[in-house]
């Protein structure tokens, strides 16, 4: 029987590659665990080289005491203030030692000092032991001549918590026949907590003994200034923050499309629409300040000016029409409807101008709540400076609008072929003229005055984009516009929050002076992009069900946002608001640096002038805060999420 030999090629050869794969793998991984290690210790080691990294100042017997003098200062904040009175303890010694010798009286009750040897040759040391004085005092140690006119100061003391010290001192090389004096000097506290003191100062008033210290009374000026201004700098940046971060969410804003022609008609009615506002702001203006010459005329206006715009408005903005209007019945309206703008900001205008009288009124009227009259003013004043921005805003909007309305109009009256030859030249003057705005901006910022650089290449360079994008987008029927806001918002707010507001607030400080105000804008601006980020996110990871369905019913965009978003996304925002709250009262105690008010101003002055003491305060009233912001947001946020 012939048994047939198994082929010893194919199986050998398959055994032999596993067997050999682990170890190439295995010598991979060796050489590159070694190669990452290589580099991690050249990378800390070019480290240390860059941060200076170096150890020999520690033992600088000048630096270490220069930090054991900071951290005891620290230790000890300045919370009570003592008036103190100096005290004086005394030994007589000779220098030097009389023919006769000279034995001292003892003293064996009460505070007093013990010099070894009574009687030495002038510059010799001197053993001072003290007994009786006040725990943890301290004090100087001086030598006094027979005239008792000087003291000449040979050391000093740190009793400890007994009162007692031994200090070794050398004596001055001063030689007197007669009997010199050891004296120390401490200035001691007058009262205690328990038992305070009524003693009269140097301007002849009477206060007690210990008080609160000057510097608790400034840091909790500053510290509650610190809290409010990081509440209205939260408050201002979430109510731009939140409308603003549905611009930045990409669910949302991927589906918004429009087309080339009618985003060119909008790019073009909208810096005539700011022109209108503006404008129509003006107008509304000269005549409010006719009205508030007279408060009478004050009144009425403020009676009759609101009843135009209502009616104005319902004649404009009918609720049902039986009818399609005709086109002088849309020429009223649209008159009507401007009528209405005009009134409303006039409205606004009269209130304010209200608001700022009574406010005035009230300041002096309810004394210590005063700041009561001051808010209703500075409304009225925050009101009036940003009337011309939101007529500015208010027109933009209405003529995009009517610009989107009269492309869709039109597309629905003329050809593809028409409507598509239309659009190139709109889209180059859209261009246009959008660039001709950036060449003004740019050449007001940068100060250049050649008209043809300001406006004639831009404006070309522009029309060149606007026709190219248009060439390239005439195979599509619409154009990704929101991606296009959504990429836009993100540079933005990402912009805004690399910028740190310490570097805000010096251009704020600038703008509107040294204080809190500058701060509380700087801190606003950073919280604008911060929370719209974090808000914008949120949004992006809600669940897609309920927009879907909300949609399903025919609910227009703000619908769906309405009833599909907001209820998914109010407890996060709520949390998101709290947490920036705490972070923004951290951050408020450093742009006080910048002079971007707060406790940072202060505490870099008491670090300047080397009070470390009176730096201590700030410091502990800075953790007290941020502490206590923790706690409540943490149990606020367990609540609402």
């Amino acid at each position: 029987m012939s048994v047939e030999a198994p082929d010893p090629n194919a199986p050998v050869a398959k055994r032999a590659g596993d067997a050999s794969a682990p170890k190439r793998r295995s010598r991979r991984q060796s050489i590159i665990l070694g190669l990452a290690i290589i580099a991690g210790v050249v990378t800390y080691a070019y480290g240390f080289q860059v941060t200076k990294v170096d150890l020999g100042e520690i033992s600088s017997e000048t630096r270490r005491g220069q930090l054991i003098r900071v951290l005891r200062d620290i230790a000890r904040p300045e919370l009570l203030t003592y008036d103190r009175i100096p005290t004086n303890t005394e030994f007589t010694i000779y220098l030097p030692c009389p023919a006769d010798g000279f034995e001292p009286t003892p003293v064996t009750e009460g505070r007093r000092l013990v010099v070894e040897p009574a009687c030495a040759d002038p510059g010799d040391t001197l053993l001072i032991t003290g007994v009786g004085f006040a725990p943890n005092s301290r004090g100087s140690i001086n030598q006094v001549p027979p005239s008792g006119d000087l003291e000449l100061k040979i050391g000093e003391f740190f009793a400890d918590v007994d009162g007692n010290f031994e200090v070794v001192v050398d004596s001055r090389e001063r030689a007197e026949a007669e009997a010199q004096t050891i004296r120390v000097v401490t200035n001691e506290r007058i009262g205690s907590i328990f038992s305070p003191v009524e003693v009269e100062s140097s301007s002849g008033e009477m206060r007690t003994s210990p008080r609160i210290s000057r510097a608790v009374q400034d840091t909790w000026d500053k510290i509650i200034e610190t809290v409010f201004l990081a509440l209205l700098a939260t408050t201002l940046g979430t109510a731009l923050a939140v409308p603003l971060s549905f611009l930045a969410a990409r669910n949302l804003m991927r589906d918004i499309t429009t087309t080339v022609t009618k985003l060119s008609l909008q790019l073009l009615a909208i810096p005539l629409g700011v022109v209108v506002g503006v404008l129509l702001s003006r107008t509304a203006q000269q005549l409010a300040d006719q009205l508030t010459n007279n408060k009478i005329l004050l009144v009425l206006g403020l009676i009759l000016v609101p009843a135009i715009a209502l009616a104005a408005i319902r004649y404009a903005f009918p609720p049902v029409d039986d009818e399609p209007p005709t086109p002088v019945e849309r020429g009223q309206r649209g008159a009507m409807a401007l009528v209405a703008a005009v009134a409303g900001i006039l409205g606004i205008l009269l209130v304010s101008e209200l608001l700022i009288q009574v406010g005035g009124w009230l300041d002096d009227a309810l004394g210590s709540f005063g700041f009561l009259g001051g808010f209703l003013e500075k409304s009225g004043e925050i009101a009036t400076a940003i009337t011309t921005m939101l007529s500015a805003l208010l027109g933009a909007a209405v003529f995009a609008t009517l610009a989107g309305r009269l492309s869709t109009f039109v597309r629905s009256r003329v050809s593809d072929t028409t409507m598509q030859a239309a659009t190139y030249p709109l889209a180059a003057l859209a261009g246009a003229v959008l660039g001709a705005i950036l060449g003004a901006g740019i050449g007001w910022l940068y100060r250049v005055t050649d008209p043809m650089a300001i406006y004639g290449w831009p404006a070309v360079a522009g029309a060149v984009i606007g026709l190219f994008l248009a060439l390239r987008n005439r195979s599509r029927s619409s154009v990704q516009i929101g991606l296009v806001t959504y990429y836009l918002a993100r540079t933005i707010f990402n912009t805004l929050r690399s910028i740190e507001p310490l570097v805000m607030v010096i251009v704020f400080v600038v703008w509107v002076g040294i204080g809190p105000f500058a701060g509380a804008l700087a801190l606003a601006i950073h919280t604008v992009a911060a929370l719209a980020k974090l808000y914008s996110e949120q949004v992006e990871s809600i669940s897609e069900g309920p927009i879907e369905a909300v949609k399903a019913t025919g609910a227009t965009r703000l619908q769906t946002v309405v009833y599909a978003v907001a209820p998914q996304i109010v407890p996060p925002y709520i949390a998101f608001t709290l947490y920036r709250w705490d972070i923004n009262v951290r951050m408020s105690t450093i742009i006080g640096f910048a002079g971007g008010g707060g406790i940072g101003f202060v505490l870099q002055q008491n670090i300047r002038l080397l009070e470390y003491s009176a730096a201590s305060v700030n410091m502990l009233a800075i953790a007290i805060v941020v502490a206590s912001m923790d706690y409540l947001s943490s149990r606020i946020r367990e609540r609402v999420v």
